[in-house]
């Protein structure tokens, strides 16, 4: 927990003081690229209205343009699949397990593997100018569906361990699935990390934020299932057995 605290608190600061930069995709404007003789490209971004340069010292390689009102609907649609996301998520771990404690648990970790990727984006922003875009957004759903797919395998074993050895307690049979866990989701992660890893540092410039986003999700939601989703599981079947006794 104090691992999250470390990176939610400034993240969280972060995306309240300053927010997200957001790209052309959802302010409207152009985007244009322009690479020189030496084979560098440099970005000019204008704002809706604002008029292009007459001039640009280099070759245009793209040019794109977005009107201010598909930029907002671009982001009411992006705040409704979010949450749709999150309720469909919910609703069927929930089911699923037959169980509620399940459900919110699995949100509760997909939400901190969220704000761990906003929060840094928005540090990113402050600090690098990083701005988020369609691309982000793509990474954004993305995390979510990672997140739950990791902490599903987990909660998947909790469930069959507790069947077979019913004289543990919860927090024992939890321990033990997720040593069985562990190394297979470490292994899969591994792996989707280091090929992110290698595209960070030699994919191409208009993709790496995007590529960014997805690493920073891919190892935040490795961490969350057995240090977040779990330990709120084990903390709620506690208060539940408390409550019981009283």
């Amino acid at each position: 927990m104090c691992i999250s605290a470390l990176v939610l608190v400034p993240g969280i600061y972060a995306l309240v003081r300053y927010g997200l930069k957001p790209a052309v995709d959802f302010t409207g404007g152009t985007l244009i690229e322009v690479q020189s003789s030496s084979g560098t490209s440099t970005f000019f971004r204008l704002k809706a209205g604002e008029q292009e340069p007459a001039t640009f010292s280099g070759q245009i390689v793209r040019s794109e343009t977005v009107g201010p009102i598909l930029g907002k609907e671009l982001l009411r649609k992006t705040v409704t699949a979010a949450l749709f996301a999150l309720v469909t998520i919910l609703l069927y771990v929930a089911y699923a397990f037959r169980n509620i404690k399940f459900g919110v648990s699995a949100i509760i970790a997909l939400v901190h593997d969220l704000l761990v990727v906003l929060g840094t984006f928005a540090i990113l922003g402050q600090w690098r100018g990083v701005e988020v875009d369609t691309l982000f957004v793509t990474a954004f759903l993305t995390t979510m569906s990672f997140s739950v797919h990791d902490t599903i395998v987990v909660f998947d074993r909790i469930r069959e361990m507790g069947r077979k050895k019913e004289r543990l307690s919860f927090t024992e049979i939890a321990d033990h699935a997720l040593t069985e866990t562990i190394g297979r989701s470490l292994t899969n992660s591994l792996t989707i990390i280091f090929m992110l890893v290698a595209l960070v540092l030699m994919g191409g410039e208009n993709t790496r934020w995007f590529v960014v986003a997805l690493l920073i999700g891919t190892i935040s939601g490795t961490y969350s299932s057995p240090f977040v989703a779990t330990p709120i599981l084990i903390l709620w079947d506690r208060w539940e057995r408390r409550k019981s006794l009283k």
